[in-house]
């Protein structure tokens, strides 16, 4: 008999433990060569005073399994606690969130009967990082952090999946047309990616559009990948319209430890009650099952839960009266799984996952580009109203740069803005070379030195103005890589 598998597990909070129960009872019931080591996480943690929601000794069993089967947990309420999923993909580079989504129809009501999708989600950047800061009495700010190697490896791994999984289309979703920097980033790798595998069609959409195609046309997309926040959203968007956000699953892939959970809630309120349905979790150790190496034991037990579904033993979240035959609670609906092991589904395609599929990412090799600074934006805290006032004023003591474009909320209110544009106590206020030619549709910068930038700043503090933020202007490879204001 080979060696089993370390796996950490968590019972989490609220169901977390019920439907963890149901979930190993089938595991070790098709023969799965795992060995649980349970960590405690969640809601009794932070109330311990770990605002993480996790021991420090957790750490080291998870980085010794390298695979972490969890169950949902409860956050408390208030402030100071901290995103244990967030904590946990962050520390640990589990950079790829993996959502499969298909219909069960008519089994789990849709309005989309041929719907099989799979969601891959950047898991470590984006607004996700949770960088934000007040700077004025108005206005609050939030980083999206957007880097090359990070966006290279999780597009790599949506096609790598794509040609693993015999899938035939990988699509970005991005909002280039607005953030050209940073979304233009990710869709420029996403293009030059995409050439490396000619046998897989591509295409990008624009996320708004994009999200409204999901919801409407789903059976035209085959693989999605896109940054942090579009993929939580169009990801829960998918999992619902497909007939049930709680029996999705999700991995989160690391290149040295993996997470796997249902994307559900705790559900506290139906907690105790035998009433939940365990296929989000289960669905989850199906992929953990492929992932470490085991998928002939996860097609036994993907392709005997669809035969539970088609035989009409349902939980009570997808029982509908003339489809479902028998309404079950939590642990009887295991037992039925548990009952049809051996058996395949008769309507449903029968599940092979093949051999193990083992998806490697190649190591991140950097271009070190020429990066010339060219100007400064300083953000200031102004309480007045009068943008020609400012801007004189800024002109004034631009020493031996130039007061290019001042920008309220992105949009320019000098020189030349409009009196219409509401105006807060935020401005954007460019400075550049003085000959530079700013005047142009192309404009032309030249380079200036730190030194310019720490006097702009000292005669500004001097004269009264309160920087509340600087943004270098550089060029890389001597091309502009900083946006322009609205209206320049």
């Amino acid at each position: 008999m080979s060696e089993k598998t370390k796996i950490a597990i968590a019972h989490g909070d609220g169901i977390g433990p019920e439907i963890m129960e149901a979930t190993l009872k089938i595991l070790d019931a098709a023969g799965a060569k795992i060995e649980p080591i349970e960590i405690q996480i969640g809601e009794k943690v932070y109330q311990e005073g770990h605002t993480s929601g996790i021991k420090p000794e957790a750490w080291d069993i998870l980085r010794q399994t390298k695979v972490f089967l969890k169950a949902p947990i409860t956050t408390p309420q208030g402030g100071g606690y901290k995103s244990l999923n967030v904590t946990v993909r962050t520390t640990l580079g589990l950079f790829a969130n993996v959502r499969p989504c298909f219909s069960l129809y008519p089994y789990v009501e849709t309005k989309h009967p041929v719907l099989d999708i799979v969601i891959i989600r950047e898991n470590e950047e984006d607004l996700y990082t949770g960088i934000e800061h007040q700077q004025t009495n108005d206005t609050v700010q939030c980083l999206k952090l957007i880097s090359r190697p990070g966006s290279e490896k999780i597009i790599r791994y949506a096609f790598e999946y794509a040609r693993a999984y015999g899938r035939k289309k990988v699509t970005a979703m991005v909002k280039d047309n607005i953030m050209k920097q940073t979304d233009g980033l990710f869709h420029d790798i996403f293009k030059q990616v995409a050439k490396e595998y000619p046998e897989l069609e591509s295409n990008s959409q624009i996320i708004d559009i994009g999200a409204a195609n999901l919801a409407d046309r789903p059976q035209n997309f085959d693989v999605v990948v896109t940054l942090n926040l579009y993929g939580d959203i169009i990801s829960d968007i998918v999992a619902q319209i497909a007939g049930s956000v709680g029996m999705a699953g999700s991995s989160n892939i690391g290149e040295v430890v993996s997470m796997f959970e249902a994307i559900h809630g705790s559900a506290p309120d139906i907690a105790g009650k035998n009433v939940a349905n365990p296929s989000g979790l289960l669905n989850a150790a199906v992929m953990m099952l492929v992932h470490i190496g085991q998928p002939d034991i996860a097609a036994k037990i993907n392709n005997a839960w669809l035969l539970t579904i088609e035989e009409g033993i349902h939980t009570g979240d997808i029982f509908k009266p003339g489809v479902s035959r028998i309404k079950v609670g939590t642990k009887e609906f295991a037992e039925a799984v548990v009952g049809n092991l051996g058996h395949l589904p008769e309507k449903f395609k029968p599940v092979s996952f093949g051999k193990a599929k083992k998806i490697t990412i190649p190591e991140y090799k950097r271009n070190i580009q020429k990066k010339e600074l060219v100007g400064v934006d300083v953000f200031l805290d102004w309480p007045g109203t009068k943008p020609d006032e400012l801007g004189n004023r800024l002109r004034a003591l631009a020493g031996d740069l130039t007061l290019k474009i001042i920008t309220n909320r992105g949009v320019k209110v000098f020189p030349e803005g409009q009196p219409e544009t509401f105006l807060t106590d935020h401005w954007r206020c460019r400075f550049v070379h003085k000959e530079a030619l700013i005047h142009h549709e192309n404009p032309t910068y030249y380079p200036i030195d730190r030194r310019q930038i720490a006097e702009l700043l000292l005669r500004l503090d001097e004269a009264g103005f309160d920087a509340v933020k600087t943004e270098n202007l550089y060029y890389f490879d001597g091309k502009r890589s900083f946006s322009l204001g609205q209206g320049e």
